[in-house]
């Protein structure tokens, strides 16, 4: 996996990754789960909703106590830190050096989590003290993150999954899905590369070719659930909003008051944020699916 500019996407560096974090993206990085119930809490920021994600993840991976767990491309340590306080012996690992030394500061003291540097398409024998050989895991979680890896890494962590998973184990995999069995036509929606770019990523998998891999490597897939209208249509509904705001001397003026953060932003930055909004309308929010997926490894 290439992992050359992937930190970008994730600190300050990235103009939308700083607006993110001052709308609540930091513990955790992925795009939350909403019901129309809980949209007017949005106003608070978008940390409930990502923490509600992960539950819902979490739920679907039915990890039980005392169970070995890899929490693949785990960030900054949270949810390997919840696997942990429910009794699960959990490795979670990032191919960023800086993630993982975030995750240690702040979760490296719970008994039972161990962090480590790992590329999941390509892991050792062992990291962080803990085995890695055939069938050594019971549990394998992987959210919003295998976009990054690529088509032969997709397949690559597919089939490194299978072979750790003992018998009867489980992957909960968690992703953006392309509803075009083609996922070169990203370069049409995208194509001066902007949401490709910020977010370090080549194409989004098609969902039948996740599946049809799944099943190939060995997996039986248990179920598919699409969380697409929680996960992804409540950016499509914000977007005119938001654009109009960041369009605007007035807007940007009231987004600096409420976010004293934002007041530091150039006019190029502003700009700059309009045509990423139009750009993630276009290649993201319209033409994905967000799908999780429970693979289980069979008797």
């Amino acid at each position: 996996m290439t992992t050359d500019g992937i930190a970008d996407s994730y600190n300050d560096s990235s103009v939308l990754f700083r607006v993110l974090g001052q709308v609540g993206w930091g513990d955790l990085v992925n795009v939350g789960y909403v019901t129309w119930p809980t949209l007017p809490l949005a106003l608070g920021g978008l940390g409930r909703f990502q923490r509600r994600l992960v539950r819902r993840s979490l739920a679907l991976l039915d990890a039980r106590p005392g169970e070995v767990v890899l929490d693949a491309c785990c960030g900054r340590g949270l949810t390997t830190a919840w696997l942990a306080r429910q009794g699960c012996r959990v490795l979670g690992v990032d191919v960023q050096p800086e993630q993982v030394a975030e995750a240690r500061k702040r979760f490296g003291h719970e008994p039972g989590a161990r962090f480590a540097v790992v590329d999941v398409t390509a892991p050792p024998p062992t990291a962080g003290d803990v085995d890695l050989s055939d069938g050594s895991l019971d549990r394998v979680h992987c959210l919003e993150a295998a976009f990054h890896f690529g088509a032969d890494g997709r397949r690559a962590f597919l089939a490194n999954t299978y072979r750790l998973l003992r018998p009867g184990g489980r992957l909960v995999l968690v992703d953006f899905t392309w509803r075009d069995p083609d996922p070169t036509t990203i370069t049409a929606l995208d194509p001066a590369g902007l949401v490709r770019a910020t977010w370090h990523f080549e194409e989004f998998e098609p969902l039948d070719r996740y599946l049809a891999t799944a099943a190939d490597v060995g997996f039986e897939v248990r179920a598919v659930h699409d969380w697409t209208p929680h996960a992804l249509a409540h950016y499509g509904r914000a977007a005119p909003v938001v654009r109009r705001v960041l369009s605007t001397g007035v807007g940007r003026r009231a987004a600096g008051l409420v976010r004293p953060a934002l007041a530091d932003l150039s006019t190029e930055d502003w700009q700059h944020l309009v045509r990423l909004v139009d750009a993630h309308v276009a290649a993201l929010v319209t033409p994905c699916r967000y799908s999780a997926l429970v693979l289980d490894k069979p008797l």
